[in-house]
């Protein structure tokens, strides 16, 4: 392949090894280094200060290098973030990961990480570090809208499927591993959590992702039981390489992901991002002489590394990956179809909606929202897309001809409540930005103070609704909404999210009916905080507890606004016929879904466990499952679901194992996590 006189390596050569054959040529390449090299290979290839400076005027235009060797041809690791698509150049956005967690659709995602990783290799990317799993612990987290939701599996799933579009043409890196679900305290925050819920509540869903071969981790900010997860053995080395004997790199969070560079290679750090800073190639050599970390953990980490960079070489041909596919045809339309399978219709009282194109009506649009580019945060994960189609503009090119819009973005309250009296429907656009929420940048972004609208949002919606009975509101934003104030007061809301560059195009073809929305809450929707497990956005130290979402609200017997799961449709579904059986390490479900009403349309079919007589605590149900299902209206079909027996079990501490209980469980299947909602079949495991 090479000499160790400095001839380049081939990497064309090296396609579609085997994992043996991988481990030898990684072994091979890693025999050609020199020490100084190896060390280069564990830290960004930026420079802090004069590299820094360039990514506060634009973070991540261009590949972030890390491990460059060009003596031997190495490309290193070439850095593009996510998750709303690649965050270089001007690229597709997609709508951000909460509202892709809404679709429940898993073959979707799969999809959109096929197009990212295209996109991103188009670009000169190798490496996309947006698998963002991180739980929903409170909606009040301000980088909510860049997970899927609150539902450990659900996340798992959806967090699997992207890496493995992903990694059809690129390394995928599943983000920030452990219990970071708060943003304005990330980088001084202790999480204190037991082993059980750590293990089954915090990281159950990098656990899947690890299964689905994701080719690198990064560690959060944050502390876990007293230590920073950049200097956290326990994490990173007894769970992450031991446990779950992870084949990938661990890299850090930027620039504060770790604090002490001797801590982080003892704890398993493989790669500081972006900069040569606290595991400079200086600093390793100095701690390798002072005897603070060995050749073998250097070794180790290169080991890591070159093995992922062999085994993710491109199985296509360069022409394959052009500028040409950034952004174009076939990607912005999986972008519409994503907004389309995200919507959440919450409300629709006597079937407001849709509105009927072929009658002349009159329709007010209210709202500064109605007509910004609002895609979600403008921190790490902010796309810039060739252009954003917003919601006033979605409706008025769906509309159609019979339809007059009239805009008014609420400044002059006179006029609008004239508006109010003199049109047939009013379409409130309300919700945040990310001057609300997200990343913590100074004054804007964070986590949020509030979860409900705003008070002149709410007042703008109590009051037109008092002068007009066809008020629709559109909310946007990265999660949950407390609606109390209004929400009996109106006959219909949407939830749309962030819904990226065509979010407005989906919007309207939802509005007038041409697309059925079949979105569902991947968390829920709480009538008050009181519902909420505790939240401090300042705080140093808290405890996560083995409870929340709607796992919490069971256990407490509360009713939330809207539940985990729910989304209604502009038909309607029966559900009957439950067939439960075991399969060897599966368990089968099987269920008959029938379209009772008048139009075609999409269902998501949610499989909830309940354990009997189980030997430990554990929650009144919990999501083992999901599946999708079209159906024409009148029509039947059974969609056939299976739960992994390895789903069912309960981590105990006593024994450090994994256990699946021999007992009697109940399957409990239906269109949202609602008690009514559900029918049960029971089944065993002998």
């Amino acid at each position: 392949m090479t000499e160790k006189n400095g001839q380049k390596i081939s990497w064309n050569e090296l396609k579609n090894l085997n994992e043996t054959e991988i481990d030898q040529k990684a072994e091979e390449i890693l025999s050609l280094l020199t020490l100084k090299e190896k060390v280069r290979q564990m830290s960004g290839d930026g420079i802090l200060y004069f590299d820094g400076i360039k990514m506060l005027l634009r973070y991540n235009k261009y590949p972030l290098p890390a491990g460059v060797i060009e003596r031997l041809g190495i490309p290193g690791i070439l850095f593009s973030d996510g998750p709303r698509g690649i965050v270089l150049g001007n690229s597709t956005c997609f709508p951000v990961s909460m509202a892709r967690g809404a679709s429940w659709d898993v073959d979707l995602e799969e999809r959109i990480g096929n197009a990212i990783g295209i996109e991103g290799r188009a670009q000169g990317a190798n490496f996309f570090g947006g698998v963002c799993i991180n739980l929903l612990r409170h909606p009040a987290w301000g980088r909510a809208q860049e997970t899927y939701g609150e539902d450990t599996f659900h996340l798992g799933e959806m967090g699997a499927a992207l890496t493995r579009g992903v990694q059809n043409h690129m390394m995928a890196c599943a983000k920030h591993y452990a219990c970071n679900s708060m943003e304005n305290a990330r980088f001084k925050v202790n999480v204190k959590v037991d082993e059980r819920t750590l293990r089954e509540v915090y990281l159950r869903h990098f656990k899947r992702c690890v299964d689905a071969e994701v080719a690198s981790i990064m560690n959060a900010y944050n502390k876990v039981n007293g230590k920073y997860c950049g200097h956290n053995p326990h994490l990173l080395t007894d769970i992450l390489k031991k446990d779950w004997n992870f084949k990938g790199f661990v890299i850090t969070d930027f620039v504060q992901g770790i604090r002490r560079g001797e801590l982080a290679v003892n704890a398993g750090v493989d790669i500081e991002m972006p900069f040569k800073w606290r595991m400079s190639p200086r600093k390793l050599l100095k701690l390798l002489r002072k005897g603070k970390i060995s050749e073998e953990q250097i070794n180790n980490s290169c080991r890591r590394i070159l093995r992922q960079l062999i085994k993710f070489i491109p199985k296509r041909e360069p022409n394959n990956y052009t500028m040409e596919k950034v952004a174009c045809r076939e990607h912005i339309e999986l972008a519409i179809e994503a907004a389309r399978k995200s919507i959440v219709l919450l409300k629709n009282e006597n079937n407001l909606l849709p509105l009927d194109k072929q009658s002349p009506k009159k329709i007010a649009v209210i709202g500064k929202l109605a007509n910004i580019e609002n895609i979600g945060d403008k921190g790490s994960s902010r796309v810039y897309p060739p252009y954003i189609i917003t919601p006033l503009e979605g409706i008025k090119n769906i509309s159609g001809e019979l339809m007059e819009i009239i805009y008014d973005e609420e400044t002059d309250l006179e006029k609008v409540l004239d508006l109010a009296e003199n049109v047939d429907y009013i379409v409130i656009v309300a919700g945040f930005t990310h001057r609300d929420e997200g990343e913590y940048l100074s004054s804007k972004g964070g986590d949020r103070d509030s979860l409900n609208l705003r008070k002149s949002d709410e007042n703008l919606i109590l009051t037109l609704s008092e002068l007009n009975d066809n008020v629709i509101v559109v909310l946007e934003g990265g999660s949950a909404i407390i609606t109390e104030p209004w929400r009996e007061k109106v006959p219909a809301i949407l939830m749309i999210w962030y819904p990226g560059m065509e979010g407005g195009t989906a919007l309207g073809e939802v509005l007038f009916g041409k697309i059925n929305p079949s979105g569902k809450l991947p968390i829920v929707f709480p009538k008050s905080t009181d519902q909420l497990p505790y939240f401090d956005k300042k705080a140093r130290s808290i405890e996560y507890g083995y409870y929340h979402g709607y796992k919490l609200m069971d256990k407490e017997g509360n009713s939330p606004a809207f539940p985990f799961g729910f989304g209604l449709s502009y038909t309607t579904f029966s559900y009957g016929n439950l067939v439960v059986e075991k399969n060897n390490d599966d368990i089968l479900v099987n269920i008959d879904i029938t379209n009772t009403g008048e139009v075609f349309g999409e269902e998501t079919a949610q499989i909830y466990i309940k354990y009997k007589d189980t030997a430990v605590d554990r929650p009144l149900k919990e999501l083992k499952g999901f599946g999708k299902i079209l159906l024409n209206p009148g029509e039947t079909k059974t969609l056939n679901m299976k739960i992994r027996l390895k789903d069912l079990a309960y981590y105990d501490t006593n024994s450090n194992k994994w256990v699946v209980e021999k007992i009697e469980y109940e399957a409990l299947v239906g269109p949202s996590s609602r008690k009514e909602d559900l029918i049960s079949a029971s089944f065993k495991i002998p």
